[in-house]
């Protein structure tokens, strides 16, 4: 009598256990940014390797990844995230972009207020690695 019921719960758990699955997967839900993925070079520049590793770490969204060639990647990637494949097209860090000229700016004219020449050579450095994040982000696409 003690087996049946032992065959009977063993039953009822391997039944439950794929209805549970299924709705953990409904639950997840991906909120990934373009900005969030650390790009240092442009997606079309990127290796099929690099690109392979990027999707299986940092966007499950895509699913296959590891089979997928270079050109279908890059066309997944960028269709998630709504980037069109014309050359002037519009950046994705666009905001990213006119907040750090923004700071640039205002560097600037704390650079003119500024006596020491040390202090001003800080910030025309500073101005500088600025300026060169604004060129990098612009052609990141």
């Amino acid at each position: 009598m003690t087996e049946e019921i032992n065959e009977v719960t063993e039953e009822t758990q391997v039944e439950a256990a794929p209805e549970a699955v299924v709705e953990k997967k409904k639950e997840r839900s991906y909120e990934i940014s373009f900005d969030s993925l650390g790009l240092t070079k442009p997606l079309d520049k990127m290796t099929a390797k690099e690109l392979r590793a990027l999707c299986v770490s940092k966007i499950p969204a895509i699913v296959g990844a590891s089979g997928m060639p270079k050109d279908e990647l890059v066309g997944k990637i960028k269709e998630l995230f709504g980037i069109s494949d014309e050359e002037g097209g519009i950046s994705p860090y666009k905001d990213q972009i006119l907040t750090i000229k923004q700071e640039i700016r205002d560097l600037r004219t704390k650079k003119v207020s500024v006596e020491s020449r040390k202090e001003r050579d800080v910030m025309r450095r500073k101005i500088n690695t600025l300026k060169k994040r604004t060129r990098r982000l612009a052609n990141a696409v």
